[in-house]
């Protein structure tokens, strides 16, 4: 599929390159990004002091929003044009953008696609430390501490 995508080839310069993107894995969708994140490793990656995993896409980008446009073999629980926000291995200043289906998630009627984007990062880390890591549960009672 053919897609368009931002390259940092100076800090000071950014480039608009087209190239074609693979279908989906068996385990991953394809998904038309309508927003993408911002955040911290971003950031970073910009001002050449975090490259990306050898794994990862070189293009920048770890959230996004938008409709999931092609699905892969083994996907049970998002179909194409599911509404979703993800956490990407990079990849996500992009008009298309590849992601896990368990790195995604739905999102509800009264959220856009600019405030889903801004999601995944925050909302997987607090889940995974609060909820996995801390075993919150039904009832219990957390604080949460800033600064």
């Amino acid at each position: 599929m053919d897609r368009h995508y931002i390259e940092f080839t100076t800090p000071e310069t950014i480039d608009v390159i087209r190239d074609q993107l693979p279908l989906p894995a068996d385990d991953e969708v394809l998904i038309s990004v309508h927003h993408a994140g911002i955040n911290r490793a971003d950031l970073l990656q910009r001002l050449g002091l975090y490259p990306p995993p050898a794994d990862a896409s070189p293009v920048p980008g770890l959230e996004v929003a938008g409709e999931v446009v092609a699905v892969g073999a083994r996907c049970e629980h998002l179909k194409v044009g599911a509404r979703v926000c993800a956490l990407t291995h990079g990849g996500g200043y992009a008009t298309l953008a590849m992601a896990r289906e368990d790195h995604c998630l739905m999102l509800p009627d009264n959220l856009t696609t600019e405030e889903g984007a801004a999601l995944p990062e925050a909302l997987l880390t607090v889940w995974y430390n609060v909820v996995e890591r801390g075993q919150l549960s039904a009832g219990d009672t957390v604080l949460v501490h800033g600064g």
